[in-house]
């Protein structure tokens, strides 16, 4: 499993790359929140937008993900407790004041980078009076 990436995936890699052609600039594979070991795949800081491209295998998707045939009771586990995770880190964020944003890897990344643009747009700080 060591060879899996976590980082720099294809359909992050095409996503990022649509988002800064929009002129959007983000941190990689960061964590959101100090102290708290659950890091994000795209993040927008000031505007506190995460963004996460989950596997479809990784992260159990209901539409594409089939259940590996040996040792079925790890994989159930493993998949599981990611999903559980993730979920966990979705509702710790949300407290703290993140927006997260979720997307499958089969999702087009012209309609994800959209939608982040949108989010970033949404929740940017407006400028301060003086």
């Amino acid at each position: 499993m060591q060879g899996n990436r976590s980082r720099d995936t294809k359909p992050e890699l095409a996503i990022r790359k649509l988002l800064h052609a929009a002129g959007l600039r983000y941190r990689v594979d960061r964590s959101p929140l100090k102290g708290v070991r659950r890091r994000a795949d795209i993040i927008f800081g000031p505007a506190k937008v995460a963004v996460f491209v989950d596997g479809c295998f990784w992260h159990g998707c209901p539409e594409h993900f089939v259940p590996p045939k040996t040792n079925p009771g790890y994989w159930d586990g493993k998949i599981g407790g990611n999903r559980e995770r993730d979920r966990a880190t979705d509702a710790l964020l949300t407290a703290a004041g993140w927006s997260v944003l979720r997307y499958w890897e089969h999702e087009s990344p012209e309609d994800c980078a959209r939608r982040i643009a949108d989010e970033v747009a949404a929740r940017r700080p407006g400028p301060t009076a003086r």
